[in-house]
């Protein structure tokens, strides 16, 4: 069966397993979806293997994976060790109701190449993280409204969606203060007429939903300083981007925040988000403390996540970072040669401007890469040059 965009005519192609799929996912999914952010129109291809840097689906299509499950898979699919890692966990038992050796040699792992995380509590998400992180913050400093970026993504969490979303209480509102991303000027505006009422600021040093452009310097020391002189702590959202350093983006622009979310590549593959930072501020999910903070999930910390985690995070050394870092630069400096408008920094890319990107992405489709549908794409460690020669190929 051939597909065509009604609003384009652009032809995506022949699927015929992948839509008798739909029509089956159709049956039980709204939108035949999971998630919306899987989701392209007039209906997705649907995958069913991996294997290092590339993907096959249902038709037997075959492509280089530059999404890689929106930025997780940092060494690809199916990588021997964290496959060993998880079912060796597995094979122990997949999750209990005591803690495990296995989240505290993670959370081992994680304090020191971030030293900023002093102790940190892991969650299934990185909307579980930044929802946590929050409630942290309120719970420390006794207020309750927060400032956010408009345009930020942090997840599905009510509070941190923007204004009119469906299904977001307009009272909500009233909780968040949201102000441009990166403009000084309406920065300090809100901060002057709200500083006293603010638990937290809540800010991504790159964020992808608004367009993957690095933050300066200059903004993020003035956010950094302007929290520390009143009180309010700064949280930083690192879900995407812990991957671009050995202790993550924060480590580029020598800050220290109060709290950091992670997420994504820190789970090996498998679902986990993390927060942490002050033990001072952490303290408050004490439960020997009166009045902690109550923070549940049952499967959190989970042995299979923790230990895929571990074993992801032990191969992601500073060498690594830096080759696919590396292998990223050259990618987004070639594709900008050839005309097109690329944001991002190291291994995370994303194709902006002006530019259909649904059609963007169909076309690449068929001539074998997968990207995210607005355009992002991140480099695993199963890449090296002569896979990013045929990204190029495959990209004119």
């Amino acid at each position: 069966m051939s597909l065509q965009s009604a609003s384009t005519g652009f032809d995506i192609g022949v699927f015929p397993v992948s839509h008798g799929l739909y029509q089956r996912a159709l049956e039980c999914m709204p939108g035949g979806n999971a998630r919306a952010a899987i989701f392209i129109s007039p209906q997705p291809p649907y995958l069913c293997r991996g294997i290092g840097y590339e993907v096959e689906d249902a038709d037997g299509h075959r492509l280089i994976d530059l999404q890689n499950n929106m930025a997780t898979l940092i060494h690809g699919h199916a990588h021997p060790a964290i496959v060993k890692a998880a079912t060796s966990a597995i094979g122990r038992g997949s999750c209990f109701g005591l803690p495990t050796a296995s989240d505290v040699e993670l959370a081992e792992h994680l304090h020191v190449r971030q030293p900023s995380l002093e102790n940190l509590r892991f969650t299934n998400s990185g909307t579980e993280a930044v929802m946590m992180a929050i409630r942290g913050a309120r719970a420390y400093t006794g207020r309750d409204r927060f400032l956010r970026f408009t345009g930020c993504y942090h997840g599905f969490y009510d509070a941190v969606g923007p204004d009119g979303a469906p299904g977001r209480p307009v009272a909500l509102e009233a909780e968040v203060i949201s102000v441009p991303y990166g403009h000084a000027e309406h920065f300090l505006e809100a901060i002057e007429a709200h500083g006293d009422e603010l638990a937290c600021v809540v800010m991504d040093l790159m964020p992808n939903r608004n367009g993957l452009a690095p933050a300066t310097a200059d903004f993020v020391q003035l956010v950094r300083r302007e929290t520390e002189q009143r009180g309010i702590l700064l949280i930083i959202d690192e879900v995407i981007t812990f991957r671009l350093s050995q202790g993550g983006f924060q480590e580029s622009y020598d800050v220290s925040p109060d709290l950091t979310c992670l997420g994504k590549v820190i789970g090996g593959g498998f679902p986990v988000g993390a927060f942490g930072g002050r033990a001072d501020v952490m303290r408050v999910f004490d439960p020997r403390e009166t009045g902690a903070v109550d923070h549940g999930g049952t499967l959190s910390g989970n042995p299979v996540t923790m230990s895929a985690g571990l074993a992801c995070m032990q191969m992601l050394n500073q060498d690594e970072i830096r080759r696919i870092n590396g292998l990223g630069d050259r990618l987004r400096q070639e594709l900008q040669a050839l005309g097109y408008e690329v944001n991002g920094y190291g291994s995370l890319l994303r194709v902006v401007g002006d530019i259909d990107t649904r059609v963007l992405w169909w076309r690449l489709y068929r001539s074998g890469l997968l990207i995210a549908r607005n355009g992002l794409m991140c480099i695993s460690t199963a890449m090296n040059e002569e896979v990013i020669d045929m990204v190029l190929e495959r990209f004119v």
